[in-house]
């Protein structure tokens, strides 16, 4: 009995002391702000990425850049012992498909698939855009640098393959460059329907669009702060779910939103200098970006960006006027902030890889009972060392209380009622790495004696 006694407390604390990993310390070091300002100013050098723009010129033209991008992919591979498959993933676009499309043409992403140890179907996938544009989305001639929108994307994505290939994962990481986002997210529409044809299982999607920019338009200049937006629930849901919600609640609780909040908290807790500011949006009001064709297809997905955005270095033509200076040049990018925002990412990426599958089929109950109950289907994974139940105030954007429960599937929380809160679970690797918190999608059914 006293040696089962010792095997517990010695796994109990293995836990406790794993709920920060020097590993993800390690990451954040490794990021070089050097790197990252040598390929924005490589992309930036290109002259313009515009979708319709030469793709035989090896100096300009989106041609020139996706090959750069394909070969320094290839040069990380290398480097790791043929760690990432590589590969374009295209789709053909005509003149039907939008008014920003003045010519057919093929719009190619290039891939790199870090694949995880146990042969998974599981991704997690960070983006960033290739094309660039000036003030006519549809001029494929003219100067277009694009040095933030979105070099620095495509850069810092680089720059996260370079550094988690020197790590081992078990489930897979994509980095990712997609183009057409100018002209309607076509490139992201094209991958998302071929992650849906090969059954891929995205955990999440990161997308960087401009994270490289302090100095906003509003006179702020702010090399801390950066947004996360993701929509409140999957706009895939049933009928059904849209009915439930109405009497369960759960109207900030989708998948998005809840990667939202994991980013949020992992990155108070290894880069607390940063000051991560959740957006209950889809993206800026009345905008697009490439995350959201895989909203539509029911995956995970947000965008990470700057707070302060610059709308005369935006989709500008290079140009003075009245003094003022237009145009989306190297002279509009912060280069450490885009590490930091890399940084970020690459640390999402790793805990999430790292971590075990989230729980399935989480029900709750407790209607008119003083306790609250919560049942879910156990991960089937080696690495697990239990379950995490959150919860917090219905009005609180973030979870706010915690109890780990251990390797069960069902825990009754006592004196905590169902009808003042909001819940969810996660699993719990032994090395600490959580996975998104699941809400809650159906009910413990109870029949209710009444005095």
């Amino acid at each position: 009995m006293r040696k089962c006694y010792i095997v517990v407390l010695v796994i109990f604390s293995q836990f406790l002391f794993s709920q920060t990993d020097t590993r993800v310390y390690d990451i954040i070091k490794s990021i070089s702000t050097k790197r990252i300002e040598n390929d924005i100013r490589t992309l930036a050098n290109f002259g313009t990425r515009n979708t319709f723009s030469d793709t035989i010129s090896n100096k300009r033209g989106i041609g020139a850049a996706r090959r750069w991008i394909k070969s320094e992919f290839e040069k990380v591979s290398k480097d790791c012992s043929n760690c990432l498959e590589v590969f374009y993933q295209k789709d053909y676009v005509t003149t039907n498909d939008g008014e920003r499309v003045p010519k057919d043409t093929w719009i190619v992403n290039v891939v790199a698939v870090q694949k995880g140890t146990k042969n998974s179907n599981r991704y997690v996938i960070m983006t960033g855009d290739i094309d660039s544009r000036n003030s006519d989305p549809i001029d494929f001639t003219k100067d277009a640098p694009g040095a933030n929108d979105n070099a620095s994307g495509m850069a810092g994505t680089i720059e996260a393959a370079r550094v988690l290939s020197k790590f081992k994962f078990d489930y897979n990481i994509v980095y990712l460059g997609l183009s057409g986002e100018e002209q309607g997210l076509f490139g992201g529409k094209g991958f998302a329907e071929f992650a849906k044809k090969n059954n891929w299982d995205i955990i999440g999607v990161l997308n960087n669009d401009m994270i490289g920019n302090i100095e906003g338009v509003d006179g702020v200049i702010d090399n801390r702060t950066f947004r996360i937006f993701s929509e409140p629930t999957p706009i895939t849901e049933t009928e059904k779910e849209k009915s439930n919600r109405r009497f369960y609640g759960g109207e900030v609780d989708g998948i998005s939103r809840q990667l939202a909040r994991y980013i949020h908290k992992l990155t108070t807790t290894y880069m607390p200098e940063m000051n991560p500011m959740m957006v209950y949006r889809l993206d800026r009001f009345g905008r697009g970006g490439h995350h959201r064709p895989f909203n539509d297809l029911g995956f995970s997905g947000v965008r990470i960006m700057e707070a302060h955005e610059n709308y005369n270095r935006q989709h500008q033509d290079l140009r003075v006027e009245n003094g003022i200076k237009y145009g989306d040049v190297i002279e509009g990018v912060n280069f450490e902030y885009a590490n930091k925002l890399t940084a970020v990412n690459a640390i999402t990426l790793a805990s999430l890889a790292w971590a075990t599958p989230e729980p399935k089929n989480v029900k709750i109950g407790g209607i008119v009972q003083p306790n609250t109950k919560l049942k879910w289907d156990k991960v089937s994974d080696e690495n697990i060392i239990g379950y995490k139940i959150y919860w917090r105030l219905t009005t609180s954007p973030q979870w706010e209380f915690s109890r780990f429960v251990g390797d069960v599937d069902n825990f009754e929380l006592q004196g905590i009622v169902i009808d003042n809160y909001y819940f969810g679970v996660s699993s719990v690797s032994k090395t600490g790495h959580e996975s998104v918190v699941v809400f809650p999608n159906d009910i413990i059914r109870t029949t209710f004696k009444r005095n």
